[in-house]
Parts: C-alpha cells; sequence; structure tokens
C-alpha cells in the first residue's frame, strides 16, 4: 500500500521526528510505501494536492491537529480515496468524536486496517466545508481569544471562558429552516456534525457524522460553573437550556455582528450564515465497529 503522510510539525507545540520515525518504522515493517510530506504554513493545499498528483496513494493521511485533518479532508472530499488521522495536534475533535487511538501504533493500523466510513460535511457559506463543529457566539469569540494569546491546556481553557462569560452578550437569532422560522436569544448556536467538542465537552448527544442532516444547537444561557464543569467531568449541556434541532439546511441572521468559528478556525465577525448538509463526501478510514 502507498500512503502518504501530512505532517504538521509544529501542531500540538511538540516535535515530529519521532512520530516520523515511529511512520516510517511501521510502514517498513509491513511492506507499506511511505511518502512523507512535511507541511510548512506557505500554500500547503497546493503541495499537498501536487503529492497527491504525483504519488497516486492509497490512503493520505493527516498528522496534526483539526486544522491539518480539513487540509486533508478538503483534498478527498468527493473521491475514492479514503483519508486517515494520526492525532498530534492541540486539539482532535474529529479524531475523538470516530474513536481513533491516540497511539501512533494503533492510529497506524486504522489507517491500514480499519474501514472506510462516508462522512457528511457541512457546507457553509458555498466557500467552506465544516467538518465537525461550527458556531456564532460566545465559543467562536474564546477560539478567537485562544488563537490571540496562544493559550494551551484546560487552564487556558478555564481563562478564557472566565473571560467570555464575563464579558458576552446576547445574541439575537433568527432562524430558516425550510418554510420554519425561529427566533431566539442566545449566547451561541451550534451547527454541529457530531456529538461534541474536541475537549469532550458534549452538545448534541445524538449527532452522527454519517446521518445525512446536522444538528442546529441553540444555547440560550450558560453558567460559569457548568460550562466548566462541561469540559473537565465531559457532562452534556443541560437539556433546560438548549434547543437541538436536526435539519438538512439553515439560515442564520444576527441583528448585530457575532463571532464565528468553523472547525476551530476563528473566521471573523458575521451577521448571516447559510450551511447545507453534504452527505457522504469524506471517505475516512475508522476503527472496526
Amino acid at each position: 500500500m502507498t500512503i502518504l503522510f501530512a505532517i504538521n510539525p509544529v501542531s500540538g507545540g511538540k516535535d515530529k521526528t519521532d512520530t516520523e520515525q515511529a511512520i516510517q518504522t511501521f510502514c517498513q515493517q509491513f511492506n507499506h510505501t511511505a511518502h512523507l510530506l512535511i507541511l510548512t504554513g506557505q500554500g500547503d493545499d497546493l503541495l499537498l494536492r501536487d503529492a497527491i498528483r504525483t504519488t497516486k496513494p492509497d490512503r493520505v493521511v493527516a498528522v496534526g491537529g483539526d486544522g491539518t485533518v480539513k487540509l486533508v479532508a478538503e483534498e478527498v472530499l468527493g473521491t475514492n480515496t479514503p483519508m486517515g488521522i494520526l492525532p498530534a495536534g492541540s486539539a482532535n475533535g474529529l479524531a475523538f468524536e470516530l474513536g481513533i487511538p491516540p497511539t501512533i501504533d494503533e492510529a497506524l493500523d486504522v489507517v491500514v486496517n480499519g474501514h472506510t466510513k462516508l462522512l457528511d460535511t457541512i457546507c457553509v457559506d458555498d466557500a467552506d466545508n465544516c467538518l465537525h463543529m461550527s458556531d456564532i457566539g460566545m465559543n467562536a469569540q474564546l477560539v478567537n481569544y485562544y488563537q490571540q494569546n496562544n493559550w494551551r491546556g484546560k487552564l487556558g481553557y478555564a481563562r478564557g471562558a472566565l473571560r467570555v462569560l464575563l464579558r458576552h452578550r446576547l445574541l439575537k437569532v433568527s432562524l430558516k429552516m425550510g418554510d420554519e422560522i425561529i427566533h431566539r436569544a442566545a449566547i451561541m448556536v451550534v451547527l454541529a456534525n457530531a456529538r461534541g467538542y474536541g475537549t469532550g465537552a458534549v452538545i448534541n448527544p445524538d449527532g452522527k457524522l454519517d446521518d445525512g442532516v446536522f444538528e442546529v444547537v441553540i444555547v440560550r444561557r450558560l453558567s460559569i460553573w457548568a460550562l466548566l464543569t462541561m469540559f473537565w467531568q465531559h457532562a452534556p449541556f443541560d437539556p433546560k437550556v438548549v434547543d437541538i434541532i436536526p435539519t438538512q439546511s439553515v439560515h442564520i441572521t444576527t441583528r448585530r455582528k457575532a463571532y464565528f468559528q468553523i472547525d476551530g478556525e476563528y473566521q471573523g465577525r458575521v451577521t448571516e450564515v447559510r450551511a447545507q448538509i453534504r452527505p457522504g463526501q469524506l471517505p475516512m478510514m475508522v476503527p472496526p465497529s
């Protein structure tokens, strides 16, 4: 088997030399051909596209966090080439959701011996793809603070969460789904293609990555204690303050500009978001059931 590894050398703040050696050792042991593409942060999409074209791999593997996963995913969407994940970033939301092991050899075994699952994606504003979670409001503001201040770990999250909760304002949002229009005041609205965030916080308990719908999760209010408990103990959101609506499309508008993020990447402040499900677009190697 020919396997192309797209490696982010700085994801998670850790050197990837040992990871590269483990990949080479594993592939040599089982007679696979490994091509290692070291990403630079400049023109990585073009580098990856060219590597796929020249190596014609049987698998393309993201070695890094959510940003690396998204980079690889966007190159294999709608193709017959499955992708795999070696979780190696500070955030590994999709890998966590799919139950991909955190150790290198176990994750490599999934890449080679797992089975292919066709995952849905969410098309956002006809220009971007959400694989996992996007949101407007409080969490997106926290993502922005995270990136601006280069915070890391749960302590950094707690610091940012406290800052956001003390400063947040309720959003007045309108959501159009089919012929139905819903008006709400909320601290955030989530486009959920899965059950929870990479931290383990469960926001959409019945979410699935391959059911042909996504869920719009409206969080009306949230206390500091509830937020921290959710992220430390993986407790779900209180259903009394959350509305969860399955849909295939949504048009969200806000009265004022609100923070917006897609798969952990801050997008800026917006007053409008359109989203639509794209079923079965992403071939992914996952552990046997």
